[in-house]
């Protein structure tokens, strides 16, 4: 079997970055690996530019996948559009003037980082509930995301760049439900673009994670793998332990089994754990076992779409509702009727 087309992503500051990279090792393990690239652009520094000369110069293709400051979230979301325009023009900017080369750019499409670490740490969990509710009730606001964010996929086309997007698997079940439950009250945005990847990342939904990766591979242009260690430093109620070798080819064979490209969430989680050199005399040809709970999994995934087709209109509810209490009044009225027969 052939080796899929693998990503890996990284997502480093300045000196950690510069550590990793230090010498030819990693470079030419993804080199030999036919790799790509997925470098978060968390600043224009140096070090970074110099990184991105390199790889261009050995011929590792590099996507630039786009960051924003924390203090405006980091990750792209329904409110940052303009903000995300603009750290593009800054990007392009950077990129002429250095003469960078880029194989794509990315776009990761997730909740606010202030949002998520104030929830999970319980700083302001009712001040959060309060906002999406707000939200949830303006549809206006997906609109002008999605307007905003689709001119901004037009100009990175524009530039000569394939776009892709980093997105949360449960946006395929909004889009079956006709729904923008999960958009509204998140602050995801749904997109369209050159090549859209599932951020399946089995770590986070164990014991199922493998039974989730196998129900929406199929509908992903591209699976992200992992997590094998790093990445943002969120809160530590949302700490899992990285993946092991065994659950790692696990999860990649089962992409191979849909036949799907790869995207490792990370790079520097398979050099600290010494996956990136195994990777190269890896044995495609093994097939793992399918999923034993993708039946539960099948149902549970039905269940929601229902639940946000329904959220999505709920004048159903109301009118279900207002069904069931007139035909209780209705029963209530011909019963001393039926008594008297």
């Amino acid at each position: 079997m052939t080796q899929p087309q693998l990503a890996f992503f990284c997502e480093l500051k300045p000196e950690p970055l510069a550590k990793l990279f230090d010498g030819r090792f990693v470079i030419d393990n993804l080199k030999a690996l036919n790799a790509t690239l997925s470098l978060g652009i968390l600043d224009h520094s140096k070090t970074r530019t110099e990184l991105v000369k390199r790889l261009n110069k050995a011929g590792v293709p590099v996507v630039a996948w786009l960051l924003l400051p924390e203090e405006e979230g980091y990750w792209f979301n329904i409110d940052n559009h303009t903000k995300a325009a603009a750290c593009y023009e800054v990007f392009k900017a950077w990129t002429d003037e250095h003469g960078l080369e880029w194989a794509g750019v990315g776009l990761d499409i997730e909740l606010d980082i202030n949002e998520a670490r104030a929830f999970f740490k319980s700083v302001d969990r009712w001040g959060f509930l309060t906002r999406t509710l707000k939200r949830f009730a303006d549809k206006k606001r997906i609109i002008r995301a999605q307007l905003g964010y689709q001119t901004l996929v037009n100009r990175i086309r524009v530039d000569g760049y394939t776009v892709k997007s980093y997105q949360f698997p449960f946006i395929i079940d909004e889009r079956r439900a006709q729904s923008s439950v999960l958009q509204r009250a998140l602050g995801l945005v749904d997109l369209n673009t050159d090549h859209e990847v599932l951020m399946l990342y089995s770590s986070f939904f164990r014991p199922q994670g493998d039974a989730i990766l196998w129900s929406y591979a199929p509908e992903a242009d591209s699976v992200g793998v992992g997590v094998t260690g790093g990445g943002v430093d969120l809160t530590s109620e949302l700490q899992t332990e990285p993946l092991s070798w065994e659950e790692f080819t696990r999860d990649l064979r089962l992409c191979v089994m849909h036949g799907k490209p790869i995207h490792i969430f990370s790079l520097e989680g398979c050099v600290a754990q010494n996956f990136l050199t195994r990777l190269n005399t890896f044995d495609w040809d093994q097939t793992p076992p399918i999923p034993g709970n993708v039946n539960r999994v099948r149902s549970l995934r039905t269940a929601f779409t229902a639940l946000l087709w329904m959220l999505e209109r709920p004048w159903i509810i109301l009118l279900s509702l207002a069904t069931l209490i007139g035909l209780g009044f209705l029963f209530k009225r011909t019963e001393p009727a039926q008594d008297k027969k």
